[in-house]
């Protein structure tokens, strides 16, 4: 019974990722004139989804569910940013995707500290995990620098894909953590 809940947990893990990439981030901003302006933010919600199931379903069934993410993008449907198959590989983005399995786990493990599992832990798991996304993605973009002719510079690629939303994807954290306390109260874990 409970591998058949870990399976479950995690198709639904992938299909929550899935739908969270074809989701655009936004925030909301009170304003003068109107109740509240909408800013829309140059990434999706596929990073976030990933960092709350981590922060819900602890880090064996994110594991389970990043890996079963990449497996679909890499050999059956096209669903990372730029499309998906083998080749992303080779790509400056796939360096970014690896790291979702260790990111996934990191954030689970903290998240599931015995009582510790207050606002600023999952804040900290949540960071946590985009520090990993980001340092093993870099990691890829020196690696691929060396041995792969991509055609930007290291420097521009670590501005296009770090720098222009590592500071964006922390301003999504608090809103990860609050989807984050509602579901596990919704799903009564403790």
């Amino acid at each position: 019974m409970r591998t058949l809940i870990k399976i479950a947990s995690s198709l639904t893990g992938v299909l929550i990722m899935i739908i969270g990439g074809m989701v655009p981030a936004a925030i909301l901003v009170p304003h003068k004139h109107h109740l509240v302006n909408v800013i829309n933010l140059p990434i999706s919600w596929q990073i976030p989804s990933l960092l709350v199931i981590g922060l819900v379903c602890g880090p064996r069934i994110g594991v389970i569910t990043a890996l079963a993410y990449l497996t679909v993008g890499l050999f059956f449907l096209p669903i990372f940013h730029g499309g998906g198959s083998i080749g992303y590989l080779a790509i400056p983005d796939f360096g970014y995707l690896a790291g979702f399995v260790p990111a996934v786990w990191i954030t689970g493990r903290i998240a599931r500290i015995k009582n510790k599992n207050t606002v600023l832990q999952f804040f900290k798991a949540c960071l946590s995990g985009l520090t990993t996304i980001h340092s093993i993605g870099i990691i890829n973009l020196i690696i691929g620098s060396v041995f792969i002719s991509w055609p930007e510079n290291l420097f521009e690629l670590i501005i296009k894909y770090t720098i222009s939303t590592f500071p964006i994807q922390i301003i999504l954290c608090p809103s990860i953590v609050v989807m984050a306390i509602l579901a596990r109260k919704l799903l009564l874990i403790r």
